[in-house]
């Protein structure tokens, strides 16, 4: 994650501050990293641990673009950054809510992951209409949709994190289990990102755009801070599924399988 979003290239504030906002959650973002090794968090979630490589790789790459004041290499900058990011969240997701069937993975169909992975690309499609009122059309038009991108990954970070935390009883996970605290900390911070960003549609937040993104910044060292202490906590031994979740999965996983069945039979018919 950049520090910073590309319109807030030239800052306002002290470049002390910048900078030490910048050294902050690198810092905790090391120290994060650290602790999930130690705590052998690579093993249940590796890719949420890339995830969290990767932010201090982008967060370095973006603030040595920005202290060069090269406007055009932090364009480039964004740009893949930003796609990359995309990519990465997506996975994240997958792998949450694959992790989060651990107790049933052996009574699940092989394709389930893709069914999954297929259902955040189809909420994602669901929720990318929204954006449109989340973005500042008189941006450049990369950016714009490079941003509702980013957005739309906001959005389905907090419709899944609030989705675990209202099926917490049925999928028996609490907040001592890594997926939930995972989630907490990018729901969170996703929330905030989403007020930013619907303040800075607003003409009178313009002067106080640095100030937004700050508080930005903020909320994901309080996701840092929130990861680092929970992962230092022992996690709790996973629960089975109750009997009636159990029912459901398998109900929906069985419907799945027989549609697809029927969808091969008829292209089988369909080709004789």
């Amino acid at each position: 994650m950049l520090l910073a979003s590309a319109l807030g290239f030239s800052r306002s504030i002290p470049v002390s501050l910048a900078s030490a906002l910048w050294y902050l959650t690198t810092a905790l973002e090391m120290a994060v990293i650290v602790i999930a090794l130690r705590k052998r968090i690579p093993r249940l979630l590796p890719y949420f641990f890339a995830y969290l490589v990767w932010t201090v790789a982008s967060d370095a790459v973006g603030y040595a673009a920005r202290a060069n004041h090269n406007l055009y290499l932090y364009d480039r900058v964004f740009l893949y950054e930003t796609s990359l990011n995309a990519l990465m969240q997506f996975g994240v997701l997958v792998e949450l809510a694959w992790s989060v069937l651990r107790p049933m993975r052996s009574m699940l169909p092989r394709r389930t992951i893709l069914w999954i992975s297929l259902g955040v690309l189809g909420a994602g499609a669901a929720v990318w209409p929204i954006t449109t009122y989340t973005v500042n059309h008189t941006w450049w038009a990369t950016w714009v949709v490079l941003l509702r991108v980013q957005q739309t990954f906001s959005l389905l970070m907090i419709v899944f994190f609030l989705g675990l935390a209202a099926l917490s009883q049925f999928l028996a996970i609490g907040w001592r289990d890594r997926e939930l605290q995972v989630a907490t900390g990018l729901g969170f911070y996703s929330v905030i990102t989403m007020g930013a960003a619907l303040l800075h549609t607003h003409p009178g937040s313009v002067g106080q755009f640095d100030i937004i993104e700050d508080f930005v910044t903020l909320s994901y060292v309080c996701s840092l801070i929130y990861w680092g202490y929970s992962f230092l906590q022992k996690e709790a031994p996973r629960q089975e599924f109750s009997p009636r979740m159990q029912s459901i999965l398998l109900t929906v996983s069985g419907a799945a399988r027989t549609n697809r069945l029927a969808m091969e039979e008829m292209r089988k018919n369909s080709t004789r």
